[in-house]
């Protein structure tokens, strides 16, 4: 109680346009942050240019927590042991698993299969009744690098909704009330 008194004393104390500048400063934090994304989007060609690893079952490889870099360019074929993180029709979140099958058609189109290397089985349980392939379109991206652990913020703000919502009321506040010297 006692940091929320100091937190609204200190609001109390500014004048208004020190208010409105703290406030459009905050405004461009989230707007750059924004811009950067969407710039990622672009260069890289994939929808989400960052994900984190959710599960085990990519391990040893990647771990839960890990941050992936992606890329999804359309010309580059997809080769089996490739790294690819697909989306699933009624699945929220995407997938990070290897191709271990490539199936090509006589007329150029391409089907695979992916498997966890930490799974005992490959993906066929997890796609659509009835499905038994993959196609390009459902690839999010392909796994061109990684940062280890990184993501695991990303994981305990999912797990625990309270800590997040802490988190950015902190850090909303501290730019609101950062004065400029």
């Amino acid at each position: 109680p006692g940091a929320a008194m100091d937190l609204f004393g200190d609001l109390r104390r500014m004048n208004k346009r020190q208010l409105y500048y703290q406030v459009l400063n905050f405004a461009m934090i989230v707007s750059s942050a924004l811009m950067i994304w969407k710039g990622l989007i672009v260069i890289t060609g994939s929808e989400s240019p960052i994900v984190v690893v959710l599960s085990g079952s990519m391990e040893p490889a990647f771990h839960r927590g890990d941050l992936l870099f992606l890329t999804n360019f359309h010309d580059d074929p997809i080769r089996a042991g490739e790294i690819v993180v697909f989306k699933l029709e009624g699945r929220d979140i995407p997938i990070v698993h290897r191709v271990i099958k490539i199936h090509e058609k006589e007329n150029g189109n391409v089907k695979f299969l992916t498997k966890g290397d930490n799974n005992e089985v490959d993906d066929r349980g997890l796609y659509k009744e009835g499905q038994n392939w993959l196609e390009k379109k459902d690839v999010v991206g392909r796994a061109r690098g990684f940062l280890p652990y990184v993501g695991m913020v990303t994981i305990i703000m999912n797990d625990y909704p309270k800590f997040k919502y802490a988190l950015l009321a902190v850090m909303g506040a501290y730019v609101l009330l950062k004065r400029e010297s």
